[in-house]
């Protein structure tokens, strides 16, 4: 029966009406039959692990003549059937939710909706108000989900479609975001109160580091413009500790749940509720560890709303003399700040001393000011501290919003980010190794470890020296320590010139060993500015006679005269782009294991893991004494 009509509406060379007809027919047969029915996934909330709200999902009852319920869709699409179709599908819904108590429970229901009906000529919008009413389900308890993966040809119809509905009360969501055509210009255009990230994107979310920087943005893009997200196809407890990590709203999958014709009797789900637990005991074991990002040293539960008088706020202020700015937080996200020193003088004083008599019957929210600095909680101090250069100097000391994927988290003093900045310096300083000053393999270890759990992409730059013990023999230990000294400054002043003032870390492993990190997009740049600056510095090195010979005549490890070549580098780099690393000690190994292949190459080496990427070569420069292909720059 499938075959059939997909042959009979697809073929080239027949009865194309007849076929068409034929698959009205059977859908309209479909509908005022009992063919179709509808079962209940629940939406769970990620913060308490409660039920919030059911999804509504048409099913068939029988064998489906299409296959597929998309396939349904699809063919009732293809013959212009699809309003029938959708209303039925919504009568269904909303009768079968009302007897299972949706109203009595308040949860949220749920309607899937083709974005091709609400452009449909046919299409009337009363019938979801008269089912509405039928069935006593109140409209601000309805969200009509929109699938984001119809081609839409009439935004102007859409548009005034959606328009209708959210002025009747109901919600909207935005269906498989990120699959479809529509993309950010329906997000923008029809502004959703939920936005469903497709299940492409959570499936093995924990194993793609690109579908978590990706879910990451869009959430907390969406935050802070106040939508709520929804993440659907969780079918894997890590897919589960992922998406509640990233601060999403809600939990849909077969994992909690699958669809069916009840809804769950208890309240909440003993999975998410464990993964609340798990989180919990987490983050609490991470309590007391050095803090490194602006996050660690916030100030939380310091807020206030903005619907509030304007004595409250002057009340906050007088109880709390540490207090210095006070943010206005609405739906937890940040809309405005009251900073002590402007707002208690302008509001409580005035131009002419009326100010307190003037603002009594004022809100918070007539009063804030909209213009501060707000940064997420897991950008570094320094980076931090740098953005405060850029301030206005009557906001140089203004206090600092956090959030966390877009929602509020905390506030933060200048002077608290100085205290941090300097106490963070004072450890690096009693870390950092004794030659050179930069931070030695604890930092390091520390510094790799911190990003690896925020699950930030860098890359790694194991820098070594190459035949550095017959120089050292050779030319002496004072010179051996001015190179290895050299090499530490090359190696900052490679990251200081990043471009747009990229983030980046040098430290100093011991001996001749290096450690350089940097963001993907610029390690390969890092790594070529350190050797054509290193080998800049060969003449100095070697001396003039040694360097225009290109080698010099030392003592090997068995006493033999041997000849050795100019100093080099060997540079292995592993990314957190293509590699998933659950320790320091994995990427160590993996660092140490390029090292080997990168000193396998004679001469200066730059070796990067691509494995995922797949092999790619480049060779530049110049060698010492103006000898070609000096540099090897490989992929693995």
């Amino acid at each position: 029966m499938v075959e059939r009509l997909k042959w009979e509406l697809e073929m080239t060379n027949g009865n194309l009406a007849e076929a068409g007809e034929n698959i009205r027919r059977t859908i309209h047969d479909m509908c005022s039959g009992d063919a179709l029915t509808v079962h209940f996934q629940p939406i769970y909330s990620a913060r308490d692990a409660s039920l919030f709200a059911v999804e509504a999902l048409t099913r068939t009852v029988a064998e489906n003549p299409f296959g597929r319920i998309d396939e349904l869709f699809r063919h009732a699409i293809l013959t212009d059937t699809i309003c029938t179709l959708d209303y039925h599908c919504r009568e269904n819904a909303l009768r079968e939710a009302a007897l299972l108590g949706v109203k009595e429970r308040e949860l949220y229901l749920f309607l899937n909706v083709c974005p091709e009906v609400l452009t449909n000529a046919e299409h009337y919008p009363g019938l979801t108000d008269l089912f509405s009413d039928r069935w006593n389900i109140p409209k601000e308890r309805i969200v009509l989900e929109i699938t984001e993966e119809s081609s839409i040809t009439n935004y102007k119809l859409f548009r005034d479609a959606v328009t209708y509905y959210k002025n009747r009360g109901y919600r909207i969501a935005i269906d498989d975001f990120g699959a479809g055509h529509g993309g950010l210009k329906m997000l923008s255009m029809i502004e959703p109160d939920f936005v469903k990230i497709d299940r492409h994107f959570i499936s093995n979310i924990d194993k793609a580091n690109i579908k978590y920087n990706l879910v990451d943005a869009v959430t907390t893009a969406c935050h802070r413009i106040g939508i709520q997200m929804i993440a659907e196809g969780i079918e894997r407890e890590e897919e589960l500790s992922i998406v509640k990590d990233l601060g999403i709203d809600y939990l849909q999958g077969y994992l909690l749940a699958r669809p069916s014709q009840t809804i769950p009797s208890d309240n909440s789900s003993s999975i998410v509720a464990a993964g609340c637990q798990l989180l919990s005991k987490t983050a609490a074991n991470q309590t007391g560890q050095h803090y490194a990002t602006i996050g660690d040293i916030c100030r939380t539960n310091v807020s206030i709303d903005p619907a509030v008088p304007f004595s409250f706020a002057v009340e906050r202020f007088i109880q709390d003399e540490s207090l210095r700015g006070l943010p206005v937080v609405k739906k937890e996200h940040v809309i405005g700040m009251l900073h002590r020193s402007r707002f208690l003088e302008k509001n409580i004083l005035g131009k002419c001393g009326y100010g307190m008599h003037l603002n009594a019957h004022k809100k918070v929210s007539d009063l804030m000011e909209r213009s501060f600095l707000s940064v997420e909680a897991n950008i570094s101090l320094e980076e931090v501290a740098q953005m405060l250069q850029s301030r206005k100097a009557e906001q140089m000391y203004d206090d600092i919003c956090i959030t966390s994927h877009g929602k509020y988290r905390g506030i933060v003093a200048v002077s608290d980010l100085l205290d941090a900045i300097t106490e963070r310096s004072l450890l690096i300083a009693k870390g950092s190794n004794p030659l050179t000053g930069l931070p030695g393999n604890e930092f390091i270890r520390r510094e790799i470890e911190k990003h690896l759990a925020q699950n930030m992409h860098f890359d790694v730059l194991y820098i070594d020296l190459d035949h550095f013990k017959p120089y050292n023999d050779f030319y002496g230990f004072d010179r051996g320590d001015t190179v290895i000294r050299c090499l530490g400054g090359i190696c900052s002043q490679a990251v200081e010139e990043v471009p747009d003032g990229g983030w980046g870390f040098v430290g100093h492993i011991g001996g001749d060993d290096f450690i350089v990190l940097t963001r993907p997009q610029h390690s390969i740049d890092v790594a070529h500015r350190i050797v054509h600056a290193f080998q800049e510095q060969l003449p100095e090195y070697h001396g003039t006679e040694d360097f225009a010979r290109g080698s010099y005549n030392s003592q090997n490890r068995k006493g033999e005269r041997e000849e050795f070549d100019l100093l080099s580098l060997s540079i292995a780099i592993v990314s957190t782009e293509v590699n998933k690393f659950s320790s320091y000690a994995e990427l160590a190994s993996l660092a140490s294991e390029i090292k080997k292949l990168a000193k396998k190459q004679k001469g200066f080496s730059i070796v990067r893991d691509r494995r995922l990427l797949g092999p790619k070569s480049e060779t530049g420069g110049a060698g010492p004494a103006g000898t070609s292909a000096g540099l090897h720059d490989t992929g693995r």
